[in-house]
């Protein structure tokens, strides 16, 4: 492991002994190994995936000390945000962005004029309550294709509803950031495994603001194309990470145990200067669970 060996060099007497074993562990490591250098990538998860502790303070404290660099919230609803925030600062824990939680049964695409109103007016509480806890964005599933909802009607509707929410966002120095998920958006779901990130990098760029920008989730379109070329169109786009993994005959499954190239993806991290959160999205539970995906993490997205 990467920190026994820094432990190693740390408290062992003898400089040059040391100096030798970090060389022979580096002509034994793969060619394809991949490191994430320290600090470039923090670690985070959704605070649904947190199955124990009542309280904020109970589960902040308790995957802090596990080993996680942040959490990322819901909105609107969820915990209180200002109990978030106390526990948050109490902890010196970073709250790094809430998960807009009306995006799928509210869409910004949604036929009707009323529903997009409460999208928006739920997008705007999702600025407010990033803002309380201190955090630095949102993800946000900017629309869904359907029965009598067209691609360009998802596409046109969806820019329009987060245009008119750029002017607080931005205000509030809050990213507005998108999502690849399956909704039959941004992507030909019939379309076969070798897709582009064309569609989406398209649509970020017509938003036309530097306050939007991509939360890519690195398994969500492992079906459909593949997630290092993905990374590498996007480029500057991606502000944030979801973490997961997927597989032809595991689907969604543990991160490492889908078809994921992550030597792949983390030399396409690495490519584009990437720098920020990486926040799991996979089944939580309790406290070994969240431990085994903290660990999943630090050895398939860092490669430690």
């Amino acid at each position: 492991m990467e920190s026994n060996r820094r432990s190693f060099l740390k408290t062992t007497t003898l400089a040059l002994a040391g100096t030798c074993f970090a060389s022979a562990e580096a002509v034994n490591k793969p060619a394809s190994s991949i490191i994430i250098p320290d600090g470039r990538i923090k670690l985070s998860l959704k605070i649904g995936m947190v199955g124990f502790g009542k309280t904020p303070l109970e589960k902040f404290t308790a995957i802090q000390k596990m080993g996680y660099d942040g959490i990322e919230l819901n909105s609107p609803g969820g915990f209180d945000k200002n109990l978030c925030k106390a526990a948050g600062e109490q902890l010196n824990f970073p709250i790094h962005g809430v998960v807009n939680s009306l995006h799928w049964h509210k869409p910004f695409s949604d036929p009707s004029e009323e529903v997009r109103a409460e999208a928006v007016k739920g997008l705007k509480q999702c600025i407010i309550d990033t803002q309380i806890v201190g955090g630095s964005a949102i993800l946000i599933v900017p629309g869904v294709v359907k029965k009598g909802v067209t691609h360009q009607q998802a596409w046109d509707r969806s820019i329009e509803c987060i245009q008119e929410v750029l002017p607080l966002a931005a205000a509030a120095g809050i990213h507005i950031l998108i999502e690849n998920v399956w909704s039959n958006f941004l992507y030909d779901p019939k379309g076969g495994n070798q897709q582009t990130a064309d569609l989406l990098k398209n649509y970020i760029d017509e938003c036309n603001s530097p306050w939007v920008g991509s939360y890519f989730d690195i398994g969500n379109h492992q079906r459909f194309g593949e997630p290092a070329k993905w990374i590498k169109t996007l480029g500057k786009r991606i502000v944030k990470l979801d973490v997961k993994d997927w597989g032809v005959k595991s689907g969604f499954s543990k991160i490492g145990e889908g078809d994921v190239d992550w030597t792949a993806v983390r030399r396409a991290l690495l490519d584009i200067n990437y720098s920020g959160w990486a926040t799991a999205e996979v089944r939580g539970g309790n406290e070994a669970r969240c431990a085994e995906v903290l660990a999943n993490m630090r050895t398939y997205v860092l490669g430690r």
